[in-house]
C-alpha cells in the first residue's frame, strides 16, 4: 500500500515536456503526439532543436533553471515530464551537475506545485538503484554504493531523494522512472553511451571489458514514461530496462547492425583500473576532467542486472527486444557521419 495520496488518473490534458530537445525528451514528445495529446515544450533560444523540428508542438522559450520561465511554461498544463539532466559523468567539478540535476529539479517541482499539475513524471536513472549480489536489483534496493559512485551518480541520487521528499511532504503528484541506457534514432547530442557503442561498432574501439550494461530502446523508454503518467502510482519508482547484457555482446550487436564482424576481446579489469589511475593522476595534474577514471571504470562493472518486472506488471509496459533499437541507432549515426 502506498503512503502517498490517491493516484487516480483523470482526463489527460496539455503536457509540458522539459528537456524536450534531448534524446529521451524528444521521444516522449513523439509518444505523446502519437496518443493525440496537446504538447508544449520549453527550450532555450540557443537550443539545438533538430530532434523536435517539424513536430506539432507549442514552443515556449525559457530556461528550465529559471522559476519565471517554468511558471510561464506550466500555465494551463495538466502534466509535466521532467527530462532535464546533465549526463557528463566524467566532470571533475560536480557543481554544474548538481545545479542542473538537483537544483533544476527543485525549481521544476516548486513550479509544478504552484501550477497545480495533476502529474509530474520524473526521469531518474538506474544508477540510483542499490546492488544485489545475489541476483536482479529491484526498485526496493536502496542505493548503497556511494563510496564507489562518481559525482554524476551522487547528484542523481540526491535528486531522486529530493523528489520523494516532495511527494511525501509537499504532495507532489510524482512518479519516477529509473531509465537504463537508451539506444535509438535521433541521438543528436550524442549520448555518451550511444557514441561509445558507435565507436566500437565502427572498429575504433576494438576491445571490450568485463561488466554488464542495462539497456532499453529509446522509443520503449519514452512509452514507459507516458504509461507512468496514466498508470503509475504516486511516490513510486519504476525500473525501465529491457535487459542487461555484457559489453562484449552489446558491441557485437552494434557491429552486426553495420554489417561488420568483430570479436571484441576483453581487457582485464586490473589493466582498466591502471588506466583509471592514470586518468585520475592527469586530472589532478592538469586540473581538468578525463573520461577514464577509477570511478568510471568501477561504474562499468559494479551495478547489478536490473529487474524491469514492476514496470511491465503495473504499467502494462511491453518493450521490444532492444536489438532493433540498437540497429536504428547505428544507422542514424551512419547517416549523420555521411551528412
Amino acid at each position: 500500500m502506498s503512503e502517498f495520496p490517491d493516484s487516480t488518473v483523470g482526463p489527460r490534458g496539455r503536457a509540458l515536456v522539459l528537456g524536450a530537445n534531448g534524446f529521451l525528451g524528444s521521444h516522449v514528445v513523439r509518444a505523446l503526439l502519437d496518443d493525440g495529446r496537446t504538447v508544449r515544450v520549453m527550450v532555450r533560444a540557443s537550443s539545438d532543436t533538430r530532434s523536435i523540428d517539424g513536430l506539432d508542438v507549442e514552443r515556449v522559450i525559457g530556461d528550465a533553471l529559471d522559476p519565471a520561465s517554468l511558471a510561464r511554461a506550466m500555465e494551463g498544463c495538466d502534466v509535466v515530464y521532467h527530462s532535464v539532466v546533465d549526463t557528463r559523468a566524467w566532470l571533475r567539478d560536480p557543481a554544474p551537475l548538481r545545479r542542473v540535476n538537483v537544483e533544476g529539479l527543485r525549481a521544476s517541482m516548486d513550479a509544478a506545485l504552484a501550477a497545480g499539475v495533476r502529474r509530474f513524471v520524473f526521469t531518474s536513472t538506474i544508477g540510483t538503484i542499490g546492488l544485489n549480489p545475489n541476483g536482479l536489483a529491484t526498485e526496493d534496493h536502496a542505493f548503497d554504493w556511494a563510496d564507489d559512485a562518481p559525482a554524476y551518480i551522487l547528484t542523481r541520487v540526491e535528486a531522486e531523494d529530493l523528489f520523494f521528499r516532495y511527494c511525501r511532504e509537499k504532495g507532489l503528484p510524482g512518479v519516477a522512472c529509473c531509465v537504463a541506457s537508451t539506444f535509438g534514432a535521433n541521438d543528436y547530442a550524442p549520448t555518451p553511451h550511444g557514441k561509445l557503442l558507435y565507436e566500437a561498432a565502427r572498429g575504433r574501439i576494438p576491445v571490450s571489458w568485463p561488466g554488464r550494461f542495462a539497456i532499453v530502446g529509446i522509443g520503449d523508454a519514452a512509452r514507459a514514461l507516458v504509461f507512468a503518467e496514466a498508470r503509475g502510482t504516486v511516490g513510486e519508482r519504476y525500473i525501465i530496462a529491457e535487459k542487461s547484457i555484457p559489453f562484449r555482446e552489446l558491441f557485437t550487436i552494434g557491429a552486426r547492425a553495420l554489417d561488420r564482424s568483430a570479436s571484441f576481446p576483453e581487457v582485464p579489469l586490473p589493466l582498466m583500473y591502471a588506466g583509471g589511475y592514470v586518468g585520475d593522476a592527469l586530472a589532478t595534474l592538469f586540473r581538468t576532467s578525463f573520461k577514464l577514471s577509477v570511478k568510471s571504470v568501477r561504474l562499468m562493472h559494479i551495478m547489478s542486472d536490473m529487474d524491469g518486472a514492476k514496470a511491465r506488471r503495473e504499467l502494462g509496459w511491453t518493450p521490444r527486444a532492444v536489438e532493433a533499437s540498437i540497429g536504428e541507432a547505428m544507422r542514424f549515426f551512419e547517416r549523420q557521419a555521411k551528412a
